[in-house]
């Protein structure tokens, strides 16, 4: 099927991949909620939910888990309750933000950073823990209990040993190569490190979903789609959170190397600029949706922050 107008995407979209309804809630929180201080009263988010399928029950049960699992924190003021973000777990959507909106001008200086436990220094369970955090950062096991990144964020890095408890069980150093040594090449290094393939092949994926939508935003822009009915402030809302949850599921695959060591053409850029294409074109109708669903409930909630106008280097 190849949609006819931005209303015919949203659908077909929503049926053939239905987003899962906590992970859903984050991608709320990340990129709608935590731009407006973070808080959010429960009924206020069923409604932000509710056209993408998740209905009270699922919602009511994904915010819950959230809290269980040190996302969320709930609160009560009579009848009614409020979630936000949990302060401990604020650095964590802070860094998966600076991922997502930053462009990327990932640049080599020829250092590595390198995490190196000794033998019988971890128990199974922390060195378990701590190898699949720094995957997920994008570290690559270079030799065994020695992983390392080209272009570590440093505080990501203590954030991440504090919260595995391995702070000072490990090594942290920085290295570079010998010059007048010979030695392997780099890209044979970072073959070997890190299969980009999969990455590579969703990223791919990812533009060939959200192109035509681009296609058909673009004659109207933000007053219609392009078979002319007028685009809601609602579809907006829905158009960007479901651009944000695509993107931020590749993108937490993406080990996030320098530009001079990853493949040229490499799909990731393109991916980024279909991005933020799109979010520019339904931000600020997406914004009207959010604050009077906000201050349906809330008539004080506050307006995005100005880091949320920075976003893919600067919002229009």
């Amino acid at each position: 099927m190849t949609p006819t107008s931005s209303s015919a995407w949203i659908a077909h979209f929503l049926a053939s991949e239905p987003p899962r309804s906590k992970s859903l809630v984050v991608t709320i929180f990340g990129d709608s909620v935590a731009p407006h201080g973070g808080t959010m009263w429960l009924g206020s988010l069923i409604e932000l939910a509710a056209p993408f399928g998740v209905n009270d029950r699922l919602l009511r049960t994904s915010v819950f888990r959230l809290a269980q699992e040190g996302w969320l924190v709930a609160s009560r003021d009579r009848r009614r309750s409020s979630y936000a973000i949990l302060p401990q777990a604020l650095a964590r959507f802070e860094r998966a933000n600076r991922r997502i909106y930053a462009p990327l001008e990932i640049r080599w200086d020829g250092t590595w950073t390198l995490v190196m436990a000794a033998s019988g220094a971890l128990s199974a369970p922390m060195r378990a823990a701590l190898r699949k955090e720094l995957v997920w950062e994008g570290y690559a096991q270079l030799a065994p209990g020695v992983f390392g990144h080209p272009a570590s964020d440093s505080a990501a890095l203590d954030e991440l040993l504090g919260r595995c408890g391995a702070r000072h069980q490990v090594f942290v150093c920085s290295a570079s190569a010998l010059p007048q040594v010979a030695s392997r090449s780099l890209p044979e290094l970072v073959a070997e490190g890190w299969d980009l393939s999969d990455v590579s092949a969703a990223y791919e994926q990812f533009i060939a979903q959200f192109a035509p939508l681009l296609a058909l935003l673009a004659p109207h822009a933000l007053q219609a789609d392009s078979a002319g009915g007028p685009l809601t402030a609602e579809q907006a809302f829905v158009i960007r959170t479901l651009l944000i949850h695509a993107y931020r599921r590749v993108q937490l695959h993406d080990p996030m190397l320098p530009v001079e060591l990853l493949p040229d053409p490499w799909p990731g850029a393109r991916a980024y600029e279909l991005a933020r294409s799109l979010y520019c074109a339904v931000q600020a109708s997406a914004e009207q949706h959010v604050m009077a669903v906000m201050r349906r409930e809330d008539a004080q909630a506050p307006q995005a922050d100005g880091a949320f106008y920075q976003r893919f280097g600067g919002l229009a």
